[in-house]
């Protein structure tokens, strides 16, 4: 009997589609739906209300709650979803992960650790004990295995929608067992198509960067967490002069430029975050330019270089992957040249290495002096 193939469904149109491509090419598939323990527990909780680990009445109303809500989905597909509570896991994962990178003065980005550890780690270790050989997702990017066994990451095929740069820190072994049905379509031939087969998914809003932030004010979910004290600070320009106070670091990130309020001849942004002194520094945009940085803690899917590469650098998601060569220092750490000065290089940002349209590797974007 052929294995199923798992499929994590959000409840958006892109894991939807994704599940119904599957099953239009003759795959036995088993719906995964994992809980975060971000779920609203009730139209009175406040936003960003985390669940009690602990409180099993609590869960079990939310497993109710999700097991109802997925129904429409099951029905369409006629499909059975599993449910998966991650809560423990994606708080000392993720949760923990974004905290911490905000109180040492980075920028983090929850999406490059969830997917490995939780997605194709948790979720994935759940699909196989259901029996599947495979865990698909609803994202934009492909896979191609060449003669030797060897996965290859590649590119998605809308370069508007392309997501592979968020599963550059997946591994051999994680690409062996992952499946990206929608890695071949745009986001327009998916809409359309789920238009045509009258498919109607139960999240109409795309997923946002952070899931787990449901109103995107990272300033107030950090001030709520037990171990995140906001300490105010002072703002200072490049040659030291005091410009005025901050409410705390965690409001910023290198390259912003809202919320410094301090007037200029010029808009301030932020070039520097010092933790030890809690200084905010601010400069021109001219003075967020950089010619190279440091990545530590590099995952390369292929073999490790021993010697320097050009490459082009996707330094964030939105970013245009920049024309650069790679020095490597160690396995895990390089220095990164680029042909052209880049702004707003931010510490904690994973930096991820490309040629032509493969995905080569990621890593962390760490301050020069740090590594």
């Amino acid at each position: 009997m052929k294995r199923p193939t798992a499929i994590a469904l959000s409840g958006g149109i892109d894991s939807l589609m994704a599940a119904h491509l599957l099953k239009e090419q003759g795959h036995p598939v088993i719906g995964i739906h994992f809980l975060t323990g971000h779920e609203p527990q009730s139209p009175d909780d406040p936003p960003n209300t985390p669940r009690a680990n602990t409180d099993s009445e609590n869960l079990s109303e939310t497993k109710s709650r999700a097991s109802h809500a997925l129904s429409t989905i099951s029905d369409q597909l006629d499909m059975e979803i599993k449910i998966i509570d991650c809560a423990r896991e994606f708080k000392n994962k993720v949760v923990d992960y974004f905290i911490q990178t905000y109180q040492a003065g980075k920028t983090p980005n929850p999406c490059m650790v969830c997917n490995p550890s939780i997605k194709f780690g948790i979720v994935y270790d759940f699909a196989r004990k259901l029996g599947a050989s495979t865990l698909a997702t609803g994202h934009y990017a492909r896979i191609n295995r060449d003669k030797a066994g060897s996965y290859h990451l590649l590119k998605g095929v809308d370069p508007k929608k392309d997501q592979s740069y968020f599963l550059a820190r997946l591994t051999q072994q994680q690409l062996a067992g992952a499946r990206f049905p929608l890695g071949t379509m745009t986001k327009s031939e998916v809409v359309k198509l789920a238009g045509d087969k009258g498919l109607r998914p139960i999240k109409r809003k795309e997923s946002q960067d952070v899931c787990f932030i449901s109103d995107k004010n990272y300033g107030a979910f950090l001030a709520q967490q037990q171990e995140f004290e906001p300490t105010p600070g002072p703002i200072k320009d490049l040659s030291g002069n005091l410009l005025g106070e901050h409410k705390g670091l965690h409001l910023f990130t290198i390259g912003q430029r809202r919320g410094i309020n301090c007037p200029a001849s010029e808009p301030y942004y932020v070039v520097n975050m010092d933790t030890r002194e809690n200084i905010l520094t601010v400069g021109f945009k001219k003075n967020l330019l950089a010619s190279e940085c440091r990545v530590k803690d590099i995952n390369w899917i292929q073999e490790t270089p021993d010697h320097p590469i050009n490459v082009y650098t996707r330094l964030r998601y939105r970013h245009k992957a920049a024309a650069s060569k790679l020095f490597p220092a160690n396995g895990k750490t390089a220095m990164v040249r680029f042909d052209k000065p880049q702004t707003a290089i931010t510490p904690g940002q994973c930096a991820v290495f490309y040629r032509d349209d493969e995905v080569l590797g990621g890593g962390w974007i760490a301050p020069i002096q740090n590594i």
